[in-house]
């Protein structure tokens, strides 16, 4: 059944009351079921697994995954699975409320593997988790807060794509082909009456099962294939069933399948392992594993983004990486056990992994390229930049409001929003001892940001909390230089605030387009937000910071990217320390382990990399975008 909306001509013409009025007729779908108990369940437990995952991802790769339309998918399959043993079926508002807590779980794991795991990188100790829980729901809380009044403006008058709210709706439609017709017109007390089924109903339902399975299957296949790569769970089974008596026994998949054929070749007599300037390949990261979550993260991305991963890391690791090393730019992973009084190592002896060289050098030139793309592609479209403060400002035709019933009221927006922020800021100032004026000032600066990532979002279902958290860090970091924490955790305050913000609009566009109510996905949303808040923290904890001894002398940073990548707390502590180095009054370019680094932070060479990766992002970036506005004039033509 095609979801009714308006075309771009009403969408011009018509007031904002009107369009109201239009929604209340044609779409809404009064008192069904939405947020009910087992929806709410199903949401917090679904969002907790998915936020678990994205934890996961997040730390290997910086990035974070939407789960939007997986939640459907999950949910759907659940409870039609359910419906054949003589359960109810969920309705399709409660699919949608079941995505949107999820969804909102699923994206609280941002400031764990970016700000807060950055703050503790630099201060070398573990943050309570406790403080960890509570500072990461109440600001997500704020970015709930912030987000609705610019609901109406965004998606009652403007009518935003949403283009990943778009799909979700779209999908659920699919899936539910028989749901009742919305709008007032079609409503008998209040509940929309059900119309008959068709053959395109039931077409519908089967490639939503069709979907299910094969979500079903390949999750399946991905548990099979890693347990039979973990050596504890291969061992527990062989050796209580006597296959094997003991762990050296024990058979497992390799999760490194060429460093195993190298080493079964090297038991040969035969070295044939591939060396780039005398380093070899598997020592700088060059191998193929079994890492099927970044089979699945490269698919979810596209092939622009993967193929653009996969030329860096050529480049990365294939020539500037050698190249480095070759010019004693980056030591080795075991510089102090192999080096002699006089300073020099037997090369033979020398070890280097992926992590340390990106760590040491590479990871420079990386922030350099993602930061100054990411400011081009954002202030390159200076209409989006604008719209997002016209809009506010825009008068709009009196009338009464027929939606005041289900909108979130906005009196507790205007009441919340100075509680959360007294709250925030005496938070940051006890714990991370950010000067509580300037914890003040960040949240004008963050509000403005949000608006700017929420009609990013609207338009490109991209939220550019990367570029636009490192305009905060820059800002208070140049105020307060030397305290890491005040850049780290009002950027990290940046990034939670718009990222919730705009994802909650995200979340509320299928329900718009399926005629839910605003209020009640609001409370969904929070819901998803503890959810996600309680699972992903001790998580965190397990997966990254259950080895660490700080009395072994390792550092809370080693111990957590000892088998993690953690690509977005290494680029922002880095940040936080060249903020910190360029305000100290030593000297400038010091000699650590024979390598000259400014501020004792970076190598020279890295800085001159950092250059160059600047001038080659914007001209990549420039490029990119005159090409495309090219192709677009010649498509339209």
């Amino acid at each position: 059944m095609a979801l009714p909306q308006l075309n771009d001509e009403q969408v011009r013409t018509m007031s904002r009351e009107e369009k109201d009025r239009w929604w209340l007729e044609n779409v809404f779908r009064g008192n069904m079921p939405q947020l009910t108990l087992r929806a709410a369940l199903t949401g917090f437990l679904l969002g907790g697994v998915l936020s678990a995952t994205n934890l996961y991802v997040g730390a290997k790769t910086g990035w974070t995954l939407g789960v939007g339309v997986t939640s459907v998918i999950l949910s759907f399959v659940i409870f039609r699975t359910f419906a054949r043993i003589g359960f109810k079926d969920l309705t399709i508002l409660e699919n949608n409320a079941v995505q949107s807590i999820a969804t909102a779980a699923g994206y609280m794991t941002g400031p764990l593997i970016s700000a807060l795991m950055a703050y503790m990188f630099i201060e070398n100790k573990a943050m309570p988790a406790f403080q960890m829980m509570v500072w990461n729901i109440l600001a997500s809380i704020l970015g709930v807060l912030v987000a609705f009044p610019m609901k109406r403006r965004f998606i009652n008058d403007e009518q935003q794509p949403f283009p990943e709210g778009r799909a979700a709706a779209v999908v659920m439609d699919s899936l539910y082909p028989d749901a009742p017709a919305g709008g007032t017109k079609n409503m008998v007390d209040g509940m929309p009456v059900a119309r008959p089924a068709s053959a395109a109903d039931s077409e519908g339902t089967r490639a939503g099962m069709f979907k299910a399975k094969a979500l079903a299957i390949a999750a399946g296949l991905a548990a099979l294939i890693h347990s039979m790569v973990a050596t504890g769970i291969m061992g527990l089974l062989q050796i209580k069933s006597g296959i094997a008596r003991h762990m050296g026994e024990v058979w497992h998949l390799p999760e490194h399948l060429t460093t195993t054929f190298f080493a079964w070749m090297a038991a040969r007599g035969s070295d044939i392992m591939p060396r780039l300037g005398g380093i070899p390949a598997e020592q700088l990261g060059l191998r193929l594993g079994l890492e099927l979550t970044m089979f699945g993260a490269g698919g979810l991305m596209g092939m622009r983004l993967t193929n653009s991963l996969m030329v860096g890391m050529a480049l990365g690791f294939g020539v500037l990486a050698p190249v480095m090393i070759g010019a004693g730019e980056i030591n080795p992973k075991n510089y102090k056990a192999i080096v002699d009084a006089a300073g020099a190592f037997d090369p033979s002896k020398a070890i280097y992994d992926e992590r340390h060289i990106m760590n040491n050098w590479t990871l420079w030139l990386g922030v350099s390229m993602m930061v100054t793309a990411s400011m081009v592609g954002l202030f390159a479209k200076p209409k989006m930049l604008i719209s997002a403060f016209t809009g506010m400002f825009s008068k709009r035709a009196a009338g009464n409001d027929c939606l005041r019933e289900v909108e979130f009221p906005l009196w507790i927006t205007l009441v919340g929003v100075p509680v959360m922020v007294g709250i925030t800021v005496w938070m940051n100032w006890a714990w991370f001892d950010v000067d509580p004026w300037l914890g003040l000032l960040s949240i004008p600066l963050i509000i403005i940001l949000t608006l700017i990532a929420a009609n990013a979002t609207a338009l490109t279902s991209i939220t550019p909390t990367g570029s636009l958290s490192k305009i905060t860090q820059f800002t208070f970091g140049a105020a307060n230089p030397t305290h890491a924490g005040t850049n780290l955790i009002t950027a990290g305050m940046t990034t939670e605030v718009a990222s919730n913000a705009s994802n909650l609009l995200m979340d509320i566009k299928p329900g718009y387009m399926l005629g839910a109510k605003p209020r009640q996905q609001a409370w969904g949303h929070i819901i998803g937000i503890v959810a996600g808040a309680l699972a992903s923290t001790p998580l965190f904890f397990i997966l990254f910071l259950s080895k660490w001894n700080p009395e072994s002398g390792q550092t809370l940073r080693e111990a957590a990217t000892e088998k993690f990548a953690m690509i977005g707390a290494v680029q922002w502590s880095a940040i936080a320390e060249v903020i910190r180095g360029m305000a100290s009054e030593g000297e400038t370019v010091q000699r650590v382990q024979g390598i000259d680094k400014l501020w004792g932070v970076m190598p020279v060479s890295a800085a001159w990399g950092m250059l160059w990766g600047a001038i080659a992002a914007l001209v990549i970036e420039v490029t990119r975008i005159a090409t495309k506005n090219i192709m677009e004039r010649s498509h339209h033509r």
